[in-house]
């Protein structure tokens, strides 16, 4: 494992520690776009992941992308819906048991468009990588 990626690990935690410890009050927001906390089951391990996401409130579900800052690779995450696409959302203090679905190509552009108006980076992150950035949908169950 490189160090950069033991170092997003870390971060990853630290950020997830204090997002439920407070609430979400700490490591809730990048900016003006809010963070919720995904629960997976991982693919291989079959452990519980946590990943801090940007999310998109859309009616009755959220969108969250898989960017990965525009990497070559999707995140875990991605790949761990994909297998198992029930999971859990942290927002705030509320823990929301969920299925994740991929948004279709044909619906890509409008939530594209509402992920940009929150977060202006995903552009950015579009634009360094050559692979179709996934946006899921989770709703509750």
């Amino acid at each position: 494992m490189s160090i950069q990626h033991q170092l997003e690990r870390i971060f990853v935690g630290l950020n997830a520690s204090l997002y439920r410890i407070s609430g979400g009050k700490l490591g809730g927001k990048m900016g003006q776009a809010p963070i919720l906390l995904l629960n997976t089951v991982g693919r291989k391990s079959g452990q519980r992941r946590t990943s801090p996401l940007l999310y998109r409130r859309d009616g009755d579900r959220y969108l969250v992308a898989g960017s990965h800052r525009g990497a070559a690779t999707d995140p875990g995450w991605v790949l761990n819906l994909r297998a198992n696409p029930e999971a859990e959302v942290e927002i705030g203090k509320q823990t929301i048991p969920v299925t994740a679905t991929e948004i279709p190509a044909a619906e890509r552009e409008a939530a594209w468009a509402a992920l940009d108006a929150m977060y202006a980076g995903y552009a950015d992150y579009r634009g360094k990588t050559d692979r179709s950035i996934p946006i899921f949908a989770l709703t509750a169950r």
